[in-house]
């Protein structure tokens, strides 16, 4: 009797081993991002360089903003939000694809995101293309990449362990 739950829990650990990844978000390898240069909509310059020592969650939607881009804003709204106090360290960012303005009442409802016009296939050397959301570290490294529509939840997770394992930022 005494023996058996060391039993158990040796055949627990050997016969049904855990899924060895622990987040959710696809793990890029460490690398800088590569840089894309812009035109804020205020007409102000923008450069990705320029966010160095923020957290970045980045996303790529034409202007007109389709239901999926709006998923993607919501998603990273909410992620942002999640974090409580420590969400003035992350900063979100809307590279716009094409020159149609974004909906003003949507850019009402994001006022904290970035929205940058930029060349339509600016985010392919990002790795796994634009219809993706990217998190950048604060030195400039891409980290993770996220699906088009994602598990909020789950995402917001993966943003709250990067901050407090990370004291930059």
């Amino acid at each position: 009797m005494t023996i058996a739950p060391v039993v158990a829990s040796y055949a627990a650990y050997y016969l049904f081993p855990r899924d060895a990844q622990a987040n959710y978000g696809e793990l890029l390898p460490t690398r800088p991002a590569p840089e894309i240069a812009g035109t804020a909509l205020d007409g102000a310059q923008f450069r990705v360089t320029g966010l160095t020592g923020k957290w970045v969650l980045a996303m790529a939607a034409p202007g007109g903003c389709d239901a999926a881009c709006q998923q993607q804003l919501y998603a990273t709204r909410q992620a942002r939000m999640i974090q409580g106090r420590e969400m003035d360290r992350v900063t979100r960012v809307w590279f716009v694809t094409d020159d149609a303005p974004p909906p003003p009442a949507l850019l009402a409802q994001h006022p904290d995101v970035v929205a940058v016009r930029v060349p339509a296939g600016a985010l392919a050397a990002w790795g796994k293309g634009a219809d993706r959301i990217y998190v950048v570290d604060p030195l400039g490294n891409l980290v993770l990449a996220f699906p088009r529509d994602p598990d909020i939840k789950a995402m917001a997770k993966d943003l709250t362990r990067l901050l407090k394992a990370s004291r930059i930022g």
